[in-house]
């Protein structure tokens, strides 16, 4: 399972590393914030494609062998990002990393059944998903840090090294993982018609759309509207905002297989609070700071509460689930980062913060006018 989790949080951090050197990376090749932020919607594009392409494509083949071929894969396109000569580039590597994200997500996440007793699944994918906010917590500002220090170029190097390393490890302990119930696009359709299915890819629809619209472009907006004196203070407010995400992924894996509901719908509060609230009160460091421990506890809970309601609409079939779940998720990401960009390049970043905080309000009336209805979910 440390061979699983390491391989999500150094894919985690290569996906969203571009966040906090959009600036950088965007000034290096004379390009708007919006066409930086591209870094962020190919990537999710590719993954929603790539979820059931990859997957359905390597039904039958040992799920270790592709543990290790996509993180091979993210290493070679972190070592392309670092060599770039042109934008172009930079864009061909992000469309490998999303290859990567859609096929190993799909794969990796459901094998947590496989890995421990079944149960100690459920903590297992909260173990598995801690990687998401660890990611936001070390990967991001340290590579922030890095890029600061030496140039973004020796911070996706660096990412590359530490794949290379997850690919040996993943080699060494992942045992043969041979494919159990090959996912078929049958299986994909009867999981994709149960009610419970279908609610949850509409908040996660909403709810992911809401952070990535927004969260893509914290550093603009930090830099443009919080008066924040350097680069490192900006990678210390990221710091806290991944831990607060730490403390959102452990409290809400500990309520969501009880209350998936309640997760959603307190998480979606609680960002929809924290960016409706920065244009405001985060002209200030210290309010900007706090409205980020927020928008991070409440983030933290979404990818474990969203991987456990697919799961549990979709019990006996957790690759399946896992599938739906990832190119959900990564449609959305993709889409957000886009949309957001076009509306920062024709507004400013606090109008992206408004617009996320509104689309996360969105999902509470939604989790709001479906209180009533009690989930039966179907046995496995």
């Amino acid at each position: 399972m440390l061979a699983v989790t390491l391989g999500i949080f150094t894919i985690v951090t290569t996906e969203i590393l571009p966040i906090g050197l959009l600036t950088r990376i965007g000034a290096d090749f004379g390009v708007s914030d919006g066409t930086a932020g591209l870094m962020m919607t190919l990537p999710g594009f590719l993954a929603a494609c790539a979820a059931p392409t990859v997957t359905l494509a390597t039904a039958r083949i040992d799920r270790r062998l592709m543990l290790c071929a996509f993180v091979a894969l993210l290493a070679l396109a972190n070592f392309l990002a670092a060599t770039a000569p042109v934008y172009g580039l930079v864009l061909l590597s992000r469309v490998l990393v999303g290859i990567v994200i859609g096929g190993f997500w799909s794969i990796g996440v459901g094998l947590a059944e496989r890995l421990v007793p079944a149960e100690s699944a459920g903590r297992a994918t909260a173990v598995i998903f801690s990687a998401v906010p660890l990611g936001s917590v070390i990967g991001v500002p340290a590579g922030t840090f890095l890029g600061d220090l030496a140039g973004w170029r020796i911070a996706c190097a660096a990412v590359g090294a530490l794949a290379v390393a997850v690919l040996v490890l993943t080699a060494l302990v992942v045992p043969a993982l041979p494919a159990v119930r090959a996912t078929g696009p049958a299986l994909l359709r009867r999981t994709l018609r149960g009610v419970h299915t279908r609610f949850a890819l509409l908040m996660t629809f909403l709810i992911v759309l809401a952070h990535f619209g927004a969260y893509t472009y914290v550093t603009p907006f930090l830099e443009r509207t919080t008066p924040i004196a350097t680069a490192g203070t900006i990678t210390a407010f990221l710091l806290v905002y991944g831990l607060a995400g730490v403390v959102g992924n452990f409290a809400g894996g500990a309520v969501v297989a009880r209350r998936p509901r309640l997760v959603f719908g307190a998480a979606a509060g609680l960002m929809a609070l924290a960016t409706l609230l920065l244009p405001v009160l985060g002209r200030g460091p210290a309010g900007a700071l706090a409205l980020l421990v927020v928008w991070g506890v409440a983030y933290g809970a979404v990818p474990v509460a969203s991987q456990t309601w697919f799961a549990k609409a979709a019990p006996g079939t957790p690759e399946a689930a896992s599938v739906l779940f990832t190119a959900s998720f990564q449609a959305t990401l993709s889409l957000g980062a886009l949309a957001g960009g076009m509306v920062v390049d024709r507004t400013s970043p606090s109008a992206v913060m408004t617009l996320g905080g509104a689309t996360a309000a969105l999902v509470v009336l939604v989790a709001w006018l479906h209180r009533a209805k009690q989930p039966v979910w179907p046995s496995s």
